[in-house]
């Protein structure tokens, strides 16, 4: 008891001494912390809320310059007489009285202009004398137009299905090979791993042509099973998981052999359920990977009804005109699910990766 209340005693002097005490005014370092943790976090979610926030504007509104950042509408107002409501201007008038009418027409430079309490009184405005009436408002239609029009609970069903399918297959061939190359001895082990990770050099505009063509080949163009299969097998999930094979106890393998037990046997029934962690790492980002990915689908699906998320966002994307309100919000649904998946599993993410030696 001595001993513990004698270690209390020195963290709390040490406490005591750090910075000047607890109630102390802040130290210049301490201030200089946390504005730059403050600025990190300002550049790492300030172009997140910058979506979100225009996800649900207008098209006028995005158009705008300069930008807002709070999603604003013009202000109407009922006025008797008129079929619709009339768009609110804040007006300077002659005598340099500022008051709020209600915009009937505009002709040239010239607006037509009556005062929503008393529709009788008009007003000629020149349009730099007026000024918009906006409030906070938020376009939700921008989410339950493209739901209901373009389809995209089909394709958000067709990202799923490839997603989820493609994580599978990937974690078991990854899985597969990654035991070979971590408990079986062979010749040319070491060339066969550098093979593996000298892939990742090559970029994805090398072999999209050669891919396509084999794709084409097997008769798998416009099929969900182009965008799963060709992307099954990858060299970072190889290392990954190979790294984390490189710790286990062999002890326990011989043990496995010795009581006969066969090298599927062993695989399946004790280095799978060790390896779970970097399973786990894997399948996460294995989801990031297939949800996101564009160009492979863009060359292989030409159909609507096989179009993935990220195929079908480009279907607001025309020559002339570009629906940016549609975009953005569907966008916006896009990065749900992945968020969603981070969220939840990212102490997962941490600990397998801490556990695989990847830097």
């Amino acid at each position: 008891m001595a001993s513990l209340s004698l270690g209390r005693l020195s963290l709390a002097r040490l406490a005591g001494q750090r910075r000047g005490g607890r109630g102390a005014p802040l130290h210049w370092t301490d201030i200089a912390a946390y504005a730059y943790l403050a600025l990190g976090v300002l550049l790492m979610f300030g172009p997140v809320a910058w979506l979100v926030l225009s996800s649900f504007k207008t098209q006028s509104a995005l158009l705008e310059f300069p930008p807002s950042f709070l999603p604003f509408a013009q202000q109407e107002v009922s006025v008797p007489g008129q079929p619709q409501p009339l768009p609110l201007f804040r007006v300077t008038l002659p005598d340099g009285s500022v008051r709020e009418l209600a915009q009937v027409r505009r002709i040239g430079i010239m607006a037509q202009m009556v005062d929503p309490k008393d529709p009788a009184l008009e007003f000629s405005i020149p349009i730099d004398k007026r000024e918009p009436v906006r409030k906070v408002a938020f376009a939700v239609e921008n989410y339950t137009e493209p739901l209901a029009q373009f389809a995209f609970l089909r394709f958000l069903g067709n990202s799923v299905f490839v997603t989820v399918v493609a994580t599978l297959i990937t974690l078991l061939i990854n899985s597969m090979a990654a035991y070979a190359l971590a408990i079986y001895e062979f010749k040319g082990k070491g060339a066969a791993m550098l093979a593996v990770i000298g892939t990742l050099m090559i970029p994805i505009t090398i072999i999209l042509v050669p891919v396509y063509l084999v794709v084409t080949e097997l008769g798998l163009v416009n099929s969900l099973w182009a965008v799963i299969l060709p992307g099954a097998a990858t060299p970072t999930g190889v290392f990954l998981l190979r790294q984390y094979m490189l710790t286990l106890p062999r002890d326990l393998i011989e043990a496995a052999r010795m009581d006969k037990a066969s090298e599927w046997q062993i695989y399946w029934r004790i280095v799978m359920p060790l390896t779970l962690p970097a399973l786990s790492v894997l399948a996460i980002f294995s989801v990031m990977w297939r949800w996101n990915e564009f160009l492979w689908p863009l060359a292989v699906l030409t159909k609507t009804e096989v179009y993935t998320l990220q195929i079908g966002l480009n279907a607001f994307q025309g020559e002339l005109q570009t629906q940016w309100h549609y975009l953005l919000a569907m966008t916006v649904v896009t990065l749900i699910p992945v968020t969603l998946v981070f969220v939840f599993l990212q102490r997962l993410i941490t600990t397998g990766i801490g556990s695989t030696g990847m830097k």
